[in-house]
């Protein structure tokens, strides 16, 4: 799947906190359509947040079956994705590669969720999806590595330099916390 453009999602985990943000604006091909919009989600009992980047109407789909999988498999978010990921093809068959990119966290995990199904835990505390994410993630990189920002301080400034760069990221930004 290439690249979503039109938003910035960044996760950031440290010291016990998992922070997600997003910036808040809505692209029609080259327009600004919107600004506030707003991209994270809690759900489960708020112990997961979501944040999309994407078709809205293939990423509440996606929520939906992510809300009822967390519900099955008692919170367990991994479990939860891997039954997604799993039963993927059958709905694959009926939208092909659904417009949908996401970053899901809880108090233990990150994972990113791409519209062919793929569920990818990164490597590292952070992550970054979106027409931004590659500013971003070089400066979350850069922040983790260097610095002793908390989780939140890191996603504001990854974000901010992402929409110094990405005409498709703004400077108004939301955050979620889960610990």
């Amino acid at each position: 799947m290439n690249s979503m453009i039109g938003t910035t999602i960044v996760a950031c985990r440290r010291n016990g906190k998992t922070v997600i943000g997003a910036d808040s604006q809505a692209t029609l091909d080259t327009m600004v359509f919107k600004d506030g919009v707003k991209k994270l989600h809690r759900i489960y009992n708020d112990k997961v947040i979501v944040g999309m980047a994407g078709v809205v109407s293939h990423n509440l789909a996606v929520l939906r079956l992510l809300e009822e999988n967390l519900n099955k498999y008692s919170g367990n978010l991994q479990r939860a994705l891997v039954e997604i990921s799993n039963n993927w093809q059958n709905a694959n068959a009926i939208h092909p590669n659904l417009e949908v990119m996401m970053v899901i966290a809880d108090k233990d995990d990150i994972f990113i969720f791409m519209g062919d199904g793929m569920v990818v835990r990164p490597s590292e505390d952070f992550t970054s999806v979106g027409s931004g994410s590659h500013y971003a993630l070089g400066a979350l990189r850069a922040l983790y590595d260097n610095t002793k920002m908390s989780a939140r301080e890191i996603a504001e400034k990854a974000l901010d330099v992402a929409g110094d760069y990405c005409i498709y990221t703004n400077k108004h930004f939301f955050f979620e916390e889960v610990m």
